[in-house]
């Protein structure tokens, strides 16, 4: 009879402790723990986040979820990014080779050498040239110390002379400073002066600024005053032409009334005029009639006429007062014919009288 003997170990999730589960049977022995979710593949997707965080990285959930579509796409685009970069050091691989060949070419190494020459040879002649200048300045700077020796000497015979002048020009110096003194001091005085001057000057502006203010105070309320009197003439001018306004309306409706009375009166006047002339045009009418009849009659009552000779007039007065009365009437409608009928009103009592005598 033989004994089997069963190793048992831990889970190996990482981190964990826990001892495995025990085996359900023959096959494969287990090698996580149970009841705590610990299994294969969280255990791989465990080890990638603690290898992800050793490298500072982090592990997105489409990745968590999708290892192997996520690390296709990222093989993909890691594969493109070689080919490019493979491009890239092909191109350099190029560009070295040509400047490898350029530095074993020694063609190209005689050409810098000619252009080193050339550049030698023209800082050379550079140099010439600055040297040959140099000279000049040396010999022009030599001329000119003798020129200066030659002065300094010169200068040195005439040193008395100078001398001399020097002391002419220091006491001249000497008075002019004194009259500068003597004309400063005359300015300062001046300046003194116009300065009380100017101080009286300006209290006197002060003064005269202060007199004006006043007059200007002054003429303030003198304004002010004729405002209000203009204010108030204005308010009066407007009274009395609201006035005048409201007299000339009462006198334009009295003229406006009196006209229509006037013209009433005239129009009645009028009318009585046409009706004393229509009164005379009849009355001549009859007088008319009547001084056709007055011979017929005449002949008929020779009697009555003879006794009574002064009360009936003759028909020979009263055919002028006729005619003055049509031509009255004529010329003038409107106008009274009374005067022009006198006589016939005479005429007409004469009748009467005789038409009661008779």
């Amino acid at each position: 009879m033989s004994t089997t003997t069963i190793a048992r170990t831990t889970c190996k999730y990482p981190g964990c402790g826990q001892p495995v589960a025990p085996a359900a049977g023959t096959g494969r022995p287990p090698e996580y723990c149970a009841g705590r979710g610990h299994t294969r593949v969280s255990a791989w997707r465990e080890r990638r986040r603690l290898a992800a965080g050793q490298a500072g990285t982090t592990i997105s959930p489409a990745e968590d979820a999708s290892p192997l579509t996520t690390a296709k796409m990222t093989g993909v685009e890691l594969l493109r990014s070689l080919r490019a970069e493979a491009d890239r050091i092909t191109a350099l691989g190029a560009g070295l080779r040509d400047r490898i060949d350029t530095l074993t070419d020694p063609t190209a190494a005689e050409a810098e050498v000619e252009a080193v020459r050339a550049a030698a040879g023209q800082r050379a002649a550079t140099a010439e040239a600055r040297a040959a200048a140099a000279g000049q300045r040396a010999a022009t700077a030599e001329q000119l110390r003798a020129e200066a020796d030659a002065a300094a000497a010169e200068m040195s015979e005439h040193l008395p002379d100078t001398q001399a002048l020097a002391q002419a020009a220091g006491r001249r110096a000497a008075a002019a400073e004194n009259q500068r003194d003597e004309a400063v001091r005359q300015a300062r005085a001046e300046a003194d002066q116009r300065v009380a001057a100017a101080g009286a000057e300006r209290d006197q502006t002060r003064q005269a600024a202060a007199a004006a203010e006043d007059t200007a105070r002054h003429a303030g309320q003198e304004t002010a005053r004729a405002q209000a009197a203009a204010r108030a003439a204005q308010a009066e001018t407007e009274r009395v032409r609201a006035d005048a306004g409201t007299m000339l309306d009462q006198v334009r409706a009295e003229a406006t009334r009196e006209r229509a009375e006037l013209r009433a009166d005239l129009r009645a006047r009028a009318e009585r005029a046409e009706r004393q002339a229509d009164a005379y045009r009849d009355e001549l009418d009859r007088l008319r009639a009547a001084s056709h009849d007055a011979p017929h009659r005449k002949r008929q009552q020779p009697s009555r006429r003879q006794d009574h000779p002064a009360r009936s007039p003759h028909p020979s007065c009263l055919t002028p007062a006729i005619v003055r009365a049509e031509r009255a009437v004529r010329q003038e409608p409107g106008t009274c014919a009374c005067s022009y009928l006198v006589p016939t009103r005479r005429y007409r009592s004469t009748r009467r009288t005789a038409s009661h005598r008779s």
